[in-house]
């Protein structure tokens, strides 16, 4: 297992608009972050309407992955994960931040290049390392900073991944659960998953 790590970076984002959105997961706001209202690849955040932030909030921070979430790709689980969340947050009237990290932070180009090795034999981390990058190069800052603007001091967060509890727990939120998320492997991304489990170190 690698060894966990938190990477802070600036998050000077603020508030640049707020629409209502109906979906078939439930009825929500979205709430678009950006340093900018020039930004292209600013966070989303999709809130129930009927959150109540007087108790703990349920919270899933999940990271872009363009072929899992929007064209259904079998090589990982995150589209499967982004349903099961949204489902969960319908359900718990909680929210789901929605950050612009492609390919655990290396950017949809490279991401195709790690595919690429790994259908010639290397796994997600080593493809990664090949390319000169870190096994994980995403970060939760911006997610904790948002957390807070949203006046969000107590949360459950839907996760299977450490480093996400870890940076909840090294901020000023309290963390007071955690929801699995169980989502059945595909032959596909069976491998896929086995090294997240074992060299990740995520909790499936």
């Amino acid at each position: 297992m690698l060894p966990l790590r938190i990477i802070y970076l600036n998050s000077d984002v603020e508030k640049q608009v707020e629409a209502h959105i109906p979906t078939k997961n439930g009825d929500f706001d979205i709430i678009i972050y950006a340093d900018s209202p020039d930004d292209h690849m600013p966070t989303l955040v999709f809130r129930h309407r009927d959150i109540d932030l007087s108790k703990p909030v349920t919270v899933r921070i999940h990271s872009e992955c363009l072929t899992g979430d929007i064209f259904g790709s079998k090589r990982c689980d995150c589209g499967a994960q982004l349903n099961e969340s949204l489902r969960i947050i319908n359900e718990q009237k909680g929210i789901l931040i929605y950050l612009r990290q492609e390919g655990r932070g290396i950017g949809i180009i490279n991401k195709m290049k790690a595919y690429n090795l790994q259908d010639n034999g290397l796994d997600t981390v080593d493809a990664n390392i090949h390319l000169g990058f870190q096994p994980d190069e995403r970060h939760y800052e911006l997610a904790v900073t948002i957390l807070k603007t949203m006046g969000i001091d107590s949360i459950n967060i839907i996760t299977n991944n450490p480093e996400k509890i870890e940076a909840i727990e090294h901020s000023d939120i309290k963390l007071v659960s955690r929801i699995p998320l169980i989502i059945p492997p595909e032959s596909e991304n069976k491998d896929y998953l086995e090294v997240k489990k074992d060299k990740m170190g995520h909790l499936m």
